[in-house]
């Protein structure tokens, strides 16, 4: 969070915000899954102007061999920014947010991933955010979540997100970057749905007790509207493929 200069205005008086939504609003969401031919499972993601691409390989062997877990496999994640997925341009290779990020998305997926059916394998994740603008995080848990599903990984239930946020002294839905830049604080939320696990919960910024709650229903309230986008993207491949064997 940074200072907002003057010209900026965030939530104006009539209550739309600076790319015309209301408080309350996601911004546009578009999902694929199965855009990759080389991976087991894939996904591709836009989400305002985030563009994402999730890709997933395994389950597989490990190597060194001492990585092994004799009881499960182990879920490895890599989220990673291309140099051109920002305005000034990113230096090439992982940084310190990155891994810190990847650490994170690891850590939400985990819990709806059943890894004790694969012992002794890795199941590797792989998240490229090609066009960033805020939201990276949550939009990438979604991206890996439909990969996951789409290269056959036995889950406990989707794993969906999303973030709300404080801009001039009111709770959102859904940071843009330049809210994300100038507002209050941001919490971005990951849940899987049918038993209303959270499985990620963060705060950046400084709100109330009361606020906080407010902002935690958004996300989960946001979350679940992803999680019905997420749905219906893997409805559609497999209507399709039911389309292509007709014919």
């Amino acid at each position: 969070m940074m200072g907002k200069p003057e010209d900026i205005v965030l939530l104006d008086e009539n209550g739309y915000r600076i790319d015309g939504r209301k408080k309350y609003e996601l911004r546009k969401i578009h999902m694929e899954v199965g855009v990759l031919k080389n991976a087991d499972g894939s996904a591709y993601v836009e989400w305002g102007k985030n563009k994402i691409l999730a890709a997933v390989y395994g389950p597989r062997e490990i190597h060194p061999k001492h990585l092994q877990r004799p009881d499960r496999a182990i879920l490895r994640v890599r989220y990673n920014m291309a140099p051109f997925s920002v305005e000034e341009r990113k230096k090439p290779g992982p940084d310190r947010r990155s891994v810190e990020i990847s650490k994170v998305i690891r850590g939400a997926l985990e819990p709806a991933v059943i890894l004790q059916l694969f012992p002794r394998t890795a199941v590797d994740v792989f998240i490229e955010v090609l066009q960033a603008d805020a939201g990276t995080r949550v939009a990438g848990i979604a991206a890996a979540s439909l990969a996951l599903a789409d290269a056959g990984i036995p889950m406990k239930d989707l794993v969906a997100a999303c973030a709300a946020g404080k801009i001039e002294g009111e709770i959102v839905l859904d940071l843009n970057k330049e809210e994300d830049n100038y507002g209050e604080a941001d919490v971005p939320v990951a849940i899987m749905p049918l038993k209303n696990d959270i499985t990620l919960l963060q705060m950046d910024g400084y709100l109330s007790k009361e606020e906080f709650n407010e902002a935690v229903k958004l996300a989960i309230k946001g979350a679940k509207a992803v999680y019905q986008k997420q749905r219906e993207a893997l409805r559609d491949k497999y209507l399709r493929i039911a389309q292509e064997v007709g014919e």
